[in-house]
């Protein structure tokens, strides 16, 4: 069964504490049509060093000043062609299915053109398991309607997770093929946007990969200026001042991850896109479960 091949990127710049467990998180996957390119930013903390104890295994680095992260990853992505895409950032780790696992869902299923996780994984610092909450799952509507933006007083799904979110290359050149560089921060949620206009979302009910949380990281650091310029890009499709708010909304999501029923909150629901494992056909399948 020939597998769709698959170009992973990590943007680094000054991570050396962190870079050695995303390298290892990658190559141990143990893929063969795995491209996996690192792609430092001239990195003054040995990260390059990091790098270099790895160079046989990797499809391409460098270590030079750029244009930022998401320079960074355009063009590792440039560099290679993996039918499917995503990056991982220098600080965070992959499961040690999931390449194995998303490859597999994207041989299994042409419709699915991108993918992400129901259970997003979170770390401490020092790599310990903090949580993993469900989500209910993801639509354009929902999107569009904030639900996956915290903050401005309203309730939130959370955050797609970056780093568990993968696509067809397909996808990436139909919605462009780039980043939005004017967003120094949230590019991330642009590209969704983006993708949004052009195919359904789908999610699998495990963590493919995991956040590391600590101090020395931007979207912590600058956690209010990311909102912000998310904010922006929202106010490309909607008036964000006159959205409603989404606690019902939230609350439906949490009682469906729970296998539980609210009738009253049926109106906030949306389809539920699903990739789930056929037993009896020993294959991933799609599922579309009605609100």
């Amino acid at each position: 069964m020939s597998m769709p091949g698959f170009s992973l990127i990590t943007p680094s710049f000054n991570h050396a504490a962190y870079l050695k467990d995303t390298i290892e998180s990658v190559l141990s996957q143990g893929c063969a049509e795995l491209q996996y390119l690192v792609m430092d930013g001239g990195s003054t903390d040995g990260s390059d060093a990091i790098i270099k104890r790895y160079e046989g295994r990797l499809h391409y680095w460098r270590s030079h000043p750029d244009d930022g992260q998401y320079a960074a990853i355009e063009e590792g992505f440039s560099r290679s062609d993996g039918e499917i895409m995503g990056w991982i950032n220098s600080d965070d780790i992959l499961c040690p299915w999931t390449v194995q696992t998303v490859q597999r869902i994207f041989h299994d299923c042409p419709e699915v053109e991108w993918l992400t996780t129901r259970f997003p994984l979170v770390l401490t610092e020092r790599g310990s398991g903090l949580h993993c909450r469900p989500k209910g799952g993801f639509s354009a509507a929902a999107f569009r309607r904030g639900d996956y933006l915290p903050g401005a007083n309203r309730a939130s799904n959370g955050f797609i997770q970056q780093e568990s979110t993968f696509w067809r290359r397909s996808l990436w050149e139909r919605a462009g093929g780039r980043f939005d560089r004017t967003l120094s921060l949230a590019a991330d949620f642009e590209l969704w946007a983006r993708f949004f206009e052009h195919a359904v979302l789908w999610g699998i009910d495990m963590p493919l990969a995991a956040f590391r949380r600590h101090d020395d990281q931007k979207s912590r650091r600058q956690r209010d200026r990311y909102l912000e310029e998310a904010r922006r890009v929202l106010a490309r499709y909607v008036d964000i001042d006159r959205l409603p708010s989404n606690d019902g909304h939230v609350a439906w999501f949490r009682l469906r991850s729970a296998g539980l029923g609210a009738p009253e909150l049926k109106r906030f629901a949306e389809p539920i896109h699903s990739v789930v494992f056929d037993d009896a056909r020993a294959r991933y399948t799609c599922v579309v479960e009605p609100a």
